[in-house]
Formats: C-alpha cells, sequence, structure tokens
C-alpha cells in the first residue's frame, strides 16, 4: 500500500545540475517499553510525510497478528494499511522494483522481530535513497537488548527514547514486566501479559518473582520426595 506524491530532482550544489549525484536518504529510530505509544509515534510521523506529498509504506512483522494481519495498529485502535513479511529482505520484490522506486518513506513496526533489520535500513537509506523510519522494542523483559534494533543506533539520524506510566505507581516507566512464568523471548501478547514499569517497581518485581520461582521449585522437589519414598516404601 503506498500513497502517491511528486517526483525529488535532487541538485547538486557544486554545478546546480539535477540528478548528477545519488540522493542518501535518512534513518530515524523510535525506542522504548511496551505501551510507551511507539507506534503512535511512529504512525504520526509517517502520515506527517504522506500530507507532504511523499510516497509511503508501512511494514511489520508477520509474527504480529494481535490486532489485524494487514494493518499496523496502535493499542488505542488507530490502524494504517501495511505490509505483513516474515523478513525485509524479500519486501521490495513483493512490492515490485517499480512501485519501490517510487517510494520516499518507509515505516517499519515491531522493528524487533527482523533479523535482518541492519542490511535493509543501511540499503534503504544509503543506496536507495529512502527515509526510514523504525519503531520497536530496544529491550526485553530483562532489559537485554532485544533483536537488532540497538544495532541500527549508529546509523540513525535521530534517536527517540519514549517512556510509559508505570502501572503502578503512574511515574515514568522505561522498562516491560512479564506477567506470565514464560521464558522465552519473543512472546508476543498485550496487557495480559506485560505492563510498563519504572525502575522500582521492575527490581521489586523481578525480586517477587525470583522467590516465588524459588518456592515453587521446592514445594516441586519436596513433592517428588515425598512421592518417590511412597513408591519405595514396602
Amino acid at each position: 500500500m503506498a500513497f502517491s506524491s511528486s517526483a525529488r530532482n535532487p541538485i547538486d550544489p557544486r554545478n546546480g545540475s539535477k540528478n548528477s549525484f545519488r540522493l542518501v536518504g535518512e534513518i530515524h529510530v523510535i525506542v522504548g517499553p511496551m505501551f510507551a505509544g511507539k507506534t503512535t509515534a511512529l504512525l504520526r510521523r509517517v502520515n506527517l510525510e504522506s500530507n507532504d506529498g511523499r510516497n509511503v509504506v508501512m511494514i511489520k512483522s508477520s509474527k504480529d497478528t494481535r490486532y489485524a494481519v494487514d494493518a499496523v495498529v496502535t493499542h488505542d485502535g488507530t490502524k494504517f494499511p501495511c505490509w505483513s513479511l516474515p523478513d525485509l529482505s524479500s519486501f521490495k520484490q513483493r512490492f515490485g522494483e517499480d512501485a519501490y522506486e517510487k517510494v520516499d518513506v518507509i515505516g517499519i513496526d515491531e522493528a524487533q522481530f527482523f533479523g535482518d533489520l541492519y542490511e535493509f535500513c543501511c540499503n534503504a537509506a544509503d543506496l536507495d535513497g529512502k527515509t526510514v523510519i523504525v519503531a520497536g522494542l530496544d529491550g526485553d523483559y530483562l532489559r537485554k537488548s532485544f533483536g537488532s534494533v540497538l544495532d541500527i543506533i549508529p546509523l540513525a539520524d535521530t534517536v527517540t527514547k519514549l517512556t510509559a506510566r508505570c502501572e503502578l505507581c503512574n511515574r515514568r516507566a522505561f522498562f516491560t514486566f512479564r506477567k506470565t512464568n514464560e521464558t522465552e523471548t519473543e512472546l508476543i501478547g498485550g496487557a495480559d501479559m506485560y505492563m510498563p514499569v519504572c525502575r522500582q517497581h521492575y527490581v521489586n518485581g523481578q525480586s517477587v518473582n525470583e522467590s516465588a520461582t524459588i518456592v515453587l521449585e521446592s514445594h516441586k522437589v519436596s513433592s517428588d520426595l515425598i512421592l518417590e519414598s511412597a513408591l519405595v516404601a514396602p
């Protein structure tokens, strides 16, 4: 899905001639915890570019099917049509070479799920002259780097770090706390699984989780020992 615009004709400042040098693009990165408004900020920027008459296209990971398959959707329900893809390297071919040439701006949502994010952004901005706007989690529920989002920081023209509101005290929230006991990094969910928290409640919450896990494990070991004793008793 793309929106029409007039073609850009770069002028070489050295001699004033058109198209005598390659136009390079830009990379803008929006990061933060869950529920910080990253997708809202991305859509706001993309809509501004579209209103300025530039061709825009949106991409999201096909792993994210929470709200819609063919649209980027904010937590409050705002939608924007998109391409849902398992990777970014296939976009140009699937979108079409001619259509791709006319695109000025590429928005990427849930960027942490794309393993080829660095290569795509580098090629799109440096070689193809596209403006790439990326939104994604900078850290997972363990506060470790998530996917390749942090890898593209050195490529970026701008980086915006958004914060949410701590669900427990309403202070600024920088981290994502997982409410469930699953340990895999990629566990897609919403408010049923995650909440934004401040540093204090993240640390306290992690301590509570670890204590609860130790207690549960000790109960499991005790139960196993009792069962084993019962099985071997004469």
